[in-house]
């Protein structure tokens, strides 16, 4: 069980032997005040007097003493059922007794006038604990239960204001104390109050009553990962994990006032930033598409990102049904009707249950809904873990275990009335696809009652290809990894956590529950009435809660193998055409590849995957200043001995990389230009320049040959493609023109055919093409980013995902995403199916330029240095120094091994892999 700790039985029992009081001993939204060494005198006066030694403990609502012999049980009085409360012997607490007990205690119980005495071994204090059992007395009489909460609520806030955190629990004299606050501690079920502190070095939680111990302390250093959480649909928890993968928290607070919950988690994230990268849910996308997380892993990290917890039952992490045959004998994975229709929800899965649930909901009132129990409860949770922590269900059902034949015994039947039930809609658990058989199996030999047909309630009945509970979940974590799943879970995602979670989307797909189980149903701030607070509380607790909103918008699918391609890098030079073979390993997201071509490797591919994985091996070996101002575009000859570079002083000029000579300089116009790319025979340079045009240059007549004049304002971008050229400017629009040959003769041209003309609301700044030629990327002065079919000249997506100026755009070599980058130091990922954007980083500088992999990313960044980036761990890995100002453009040859680089100081910068 996920929450439960588990310790060797010797450890156990030993720990048993000591104490045997637990906060599931107390009531729902109950508080333990505090603790007193004492004796229960029982049969006071009479010969068979007898002092039993133990712990009594003042709570809000009882009072319970625990004898220090196992032997003697747990007594437990509820202060409501009191008569009388007094010091033994005085104002007729004790009618009984003519002597009374130094230091005594007098409860007097409703049931048969009971009386129990306490004897405290400290006799001073006994004034201080009457005067407390009395006013809890009154609290538990009232006859609201609003009012009793709020004035329980107000003694323990008068408790928690009269103490502070203990100063001499520090681990360190030296430490600073940053902040402290009153919180409590949630456990499953259970809240205990006390005082958050936290340092330069450690947080640390005192509980008021010292249990279940002193303090508890987590080291900053060993944090690595810390969520703001939801608790009772109010915004005032907050988690904190040292482990990476773990679904259980190490701690989980919950605060009186969201600032303080906001500062505390303020200071520790600036902490961490220095020390772990924050995550967010679009990180993680990011790498389950690209097959670096697991799916059950990527579902882990999407339910505490929807602030589910272990700690909170009503928001317990929540895992689809996979399998829908549990009758055969063997398990067909290959199979699709092995598994269950991950597109519709629990309730939605049986027709004929579905259209009389949709004819009681469109006869419902507003609010209506279409579901009147949740996929997901506290009794749905300890229904699945009942054998191996009963003492949750014994707290949560009032000390007794559900009948029988309603309780877990069978995989088969549970699915069986998931499908059938009137009122039973629940979903999974993650302990179903770990590794941990224990809440399968009645280890524990409880007496969980006999069913009907005779039959003990004992070990979980499993289907029939399961040979035992381990063969169970591993075949179930088999069936959840499945390719079947991995094509369809972005499907279920969109009903939990996704855009059909609610509005007409979630009536759409038949996927409504009730309002108070959404964030923002209720305003719990707004009731005025503290009896209603309290039945909407209990209400949110017993039904369940709906998990935060993820995603907006549909969710990404998983890249599964029989869709991945080849990687060949996109880069600033992307323009240039590739190879016939390269493009047709890289399609769109949607075609799939034939085993044939998806198994067409050779050496150059090979030295890619090679050269991307020792980016970081980059080493400076050659610097030539050739310009009298930034350079804006490097184009290289296929055999790599002449390298082209157009700058912002208005020439493009014609370097030899064996000679180390500058062979030739052009001048077409007094303008800047901005861009440039070799055709295929590398017999003619195009350039694109701020005065509007498009220069055709001959490489062997050494001559301008054409211009094309196809804009209102400046050129800033030009790729091409298949005899097409694609200009983007600064008059709002992408043009695509046709009538532009690989090699152009010498005789002058002046027909270019507009084929297409991609409008925009500002100026463009920099496009893409993707590998195929099908998909064409924009970037704008305004931060947006559109994603545009070329076969149809259409708008895909429009994402508005940077403040200012879009510096860089690229699709990956599979073209499922895009990468972009700005002046806000931004960079973001882009899902080209939905058009989401699946991950952002933030450099403290703009990054210029870059070329990417799909998995890295080589940046030129604004003071000269070259970034290396590792995007699905989501940072920067390597800084190399390059230019002295900003590196404004780059290119990298087919095998990855060799990169030049353009900078703002009018040099341009050969690199060399060396490993």
């Amino acid at each position: 069980m996920a929450f439960i700790r588990k310790k060797p039985r010797e450890q156990q029992l030993q720990l048993y032997s000591r104490e045997r009081f637990s906060l599931l001993l107390l009531n729902l939204e109950e508080y333990y005040f505090e603790q007193h060494t004492a004796n229960h005198i029982q049969h006071k006066g009479n010969r068979n007097e007898r002092k039993i030694r133990g712990s009594l403990k003042i709570c809000s609502k009882s009072v319970i003493f625990e004898p220090d012999a196992i032997s003697q049980p747990i007594i437990k009085i509820p202060l409501r059922d009191c008569i009388k409360i007094g010091k033994h012997g005085e104002n007729g607490a004790s009618r009984h007794f003519a002597k009374a007990v130094p230091g005594g205690i007098s409860l007097i119980f409703s049931q048969g006038t009971m009386e129990y005495v306490f004897e405290l071994d400290v006799s001073g204090k006994v004034d201080d604990v009457v005067e407390t059992l009395l006013q809890l007395h009154r609290a538990s009489c009232l006859d609201k239960l609003g009012d009793q909460t709020a004035m329980i609520t107000a003694i323990l806030q008068s408790r928690l204001a009269r103490t502070s955190f203990d100063k001499n629990r520090f681990q360190s004299v030296s430490e600073t104390l940053h902040m402290e606050c009153k919180a409590e501690m949630v456990t499953p079920l259970v809240t205990n109050p006390g005082h958050v502190c936290v340092t330069d070095t450690t947080l640390y939680f005192q509980p008021l009553n010292g249990y279940p111990t002193p303090v508890v302390q987590i080291t900053l250093q060993d944090v690595r990962r810390i969520y703001k959480r939801r608790h009772g649909l109010m915004p005032l928890g907050l988690e904190v994990f040292c482990t990476e993968d773990d679904l259980c928290s190490d701690i989980y607070l919950k605060f009186y006032e969201p600032q303080d919950r906001d500062d505390l988690y303020f200071y520790i994230a600036t902490y961490l930033e220095h020390h772990v990268a924050e995550r967010s849910a679009e990180s993680y996308t990011l790498q389950w598409q690209r097959g670096h997380l697991s799916n059950y892993q990527y579902l882990l990290h999407l339910n505490s990102l929807a602030d589910r917890s272990c700690n909170d039952l009503s928001q317990y992490p929540v895992f689809p049904w996979v399998v829908s045959d549990y009758s055969s004998p063997e398990l067909d994975l290959s199979n699709p009707g092995t598994f269950r229709d991950l597109s519709k929800p629990v309730g939605a899965l049986n027709k004929e249950r579905l259209e009389r649930l949709l004819a009681r909901y469109q006869e419902m009132p507003e609010p209506k809904f279409m579901y009147g129990s949740h996929y997901s409860s506290p009794g749905y949770v300890l229904f699945y873990l009942v054998r191996i922590a009963p003492e949750y269900m014994l707290c949560l059902q009032n000390g007794r275990f559900d009948n029988a034949d309603r309780m877990f015994n069978s995989i088969a039947e549970t699915w069986k009335n998931c499908l059938d039930g009137a009122t039973d809609f629940k979903e999974l658990i993650p302990e179903f696809y770990g590794d941990d058989v224990s809440f399968l199996i009645n280890s524990l030999k409880l007496d969980l009652g006999k069913r009907q047909g005779g039959q003990m309630v004992d070990d979980v009945k499993l289907p029939p290809w399961a040979r035992s509970p381990e063969d169970f979940l591993r075949k179930s974590r088999e069936a959840l990894e499945s390719s079947y799943v991995s094509e369809h879970l972005h499907e279920w995602i969109d009903l939990v956590f996704g855009y059909k979670q609610k509005g007409g989307d979630a009536v759409g797909a038949h996927n409504v529950f009730h309002p108070l189980t959404y964030e923002g149903g209720v305003d719990l701030n707004s009731m005025e009435d503290p009896d209603e607070k309290v039945a909407v509380l209990t209400q949110i607790l017993e039904f369940g809660q709906t998990p935060k909103q993820l995603f907006a918008t549909p969710h990404p699918r998983r890249i599964t193998p029989r869709f991945k391609s080849g990687s060949q890098p996109s880069s600033c030079n992307a323009s240039t055409a590739d190879s016939p073979e390269r493009r047709r390993l890289t399609r769109l997201p949607l075609d799939a590849v034939s085993p044939g071509e998806e198994s067409f490797e050779d050496l150059t591919e090979e030295s890619r995957t090679l050269a991307w994985s020792n980016i970081t091996k980059l080493q400076l070996y050659e610097q030539h200043r050739i310009h009298k101002e930034a350079v804006t575009g490097i184009a290289v000859s296929c055999n790599g001995s002449s390298v082209f570079t157009t700058s912002q002083d208005s020439t493009l000029k014609m370097f030899s990389k064996e000679s180390k000579m500058l062979q030739r300089s052009i001048s077409f116009s007094n303008m800047a230009l901005s861009s440039c790319l070799l055709l295929p025979g590398d017999a003619t340079v195009i350039s694109s320049s701020w005065d509007n045009n498009v220069y055709f240059y001959s490489v062997a007549f050494g001559r301008c040959q054409d211009t094309l004049m196809g804009h209102d304002d400046a050129v800033s971008k030009i790729c091409w493609l298949d005899s097409r050229l694609y200009s983007a400017s600064w008059d709002s629009t992408v043009k695509v023109w046709s009538g532009v040959p690989p090699e152009m003769s010498a005789a002058r041209r002046h027909q270019f055919d507009l084929l297409a003309e991609l409008e925009h609301d500002v100026g463009v700044d920099t496009i893409s093409l993707n590998a195929a030629g099908t998909l064409l990327v924009s970037g704008t002065r305004e931060g947006t980013v559109t994603i545009w079919d070329l076969t149809t000249a259409t708008m895909l997506h429009q994402i508005p995902c940077h403040s200012g100026t879009i510096c860089d755009t690229a699709f990956s070599p599979d073209s499922r995403h895009v990468l972009s980058t700005g002046e806000d130091g931004c960079l973001n990922i882009i899902d080209v199916q939905t058009g989401m954007l699946i991950s952002s980083m933030t450099s403290d500088e703009p990054q210029r330029c870059f070329i990417w992999d799909g998995n890295s990313v080589l940046s030129g960044s604004q003071s000269g240095e070259l970034l290396i980036w590792d995007l699905l761990g989501g940072r920067s890995t390597e800084r190399i120094r390059g230019h002295a100002g900003a590196v404004t453009c780059m290119w990298m040859n087919e095998q990855c091994s060799s990169v030049i680089t353009g900078g703002e100081d009018r040099q341009i910068t050969f690199w060399k892999l060396q490993y």
